[in-house]
């Protein structure tokens, strides 16, 4: 990715909403556990991946540092939110990744199971990188701003990693495939988005 633009490679269909950003500043408490329980989910997300596909060492190296790394954001989100007299809020169902995880169909092999496992996990991250980005561009908090700018170059070097494995596991051209027709699909679900005071909503 260019350094100076991560964003001009993640190739998603339909860009957020910039009026979400209206809707983030005026539930920035409720917007921050959301975001809190988003990195704890990417940890879990990571585990997963070393409990379910413990051949590939290559993955479990690079997912055992992303979990410890998902963890310190989740910590970061907390502390800020502890900086600022709140209070973790419940978790939320995430409507977004719901529907994107069962987007491929159950079955098929193993290798194609962690293919569309990966897709998924790139998509997530992407869309988490643009988002990012419109925060850190947009808010009028600046302190919170320059701590999304940090967050979206985070985001971006996790796309790249989980496409990079769906593409070295599975067939170039195959998985490329799937890789548009899972864009063109998430930009169905973001047209219903981008009207919540979620992180992906």
């Amino acid at each position: 990715m260019d350094k100076k633009d991560p964003i001009q490679m993640l190739h998603l269909k339909l860009p957020t909403d910039p009026r979400w950003v209206n809707i983030v500043e005026m539930n920035i408490e409720e917007i921050l556990t959301d975001h809190a329980y988003c990195e704890q989910k990417a940890a879990s997300s990571a585990i997963s991946f070393i409990i379910g596909f413990p051949e590939y060492t290559e993955l479990v190296s690079e997912m055992s540092d992303l979990a410890q790394e998902e963890m310190s954001h989740f910590k970061m989100v907390h502390d800020i939110m502890k900086e600022r007299g709140m209070t973790l809020g419940r978790e939320r169902k995430d409507a977004y990744v719901h529907k994107l995880r069962f987007y491929f169909p159950k079955g098929g092999s193993r290798v194609e199971s962690l293919v569309n496992r990966l897709l998924v996990a790139a998509l997530i991250e992407g869309r988490s990188c643009e988002r990012f980005r419109l925060l850190s561009e947009e808010l009028e908090d600046k302190k919170l701003a320059r701590f999304y700018r940090k967050l979206m170059i985070s985001e971006a070097g996790h796309y790249t990693m989980f496409l990079s494995f769906a593409r070295k596991y599975g067939e170039r051209e195959v998985v490329d495939k799937k890789w548009q027709e899972l864009l063109a699909f998430e930009a169905e679900v973001m047209k219903e988005l981008s009207v919540n005071e979620t992180m992906h909503g």
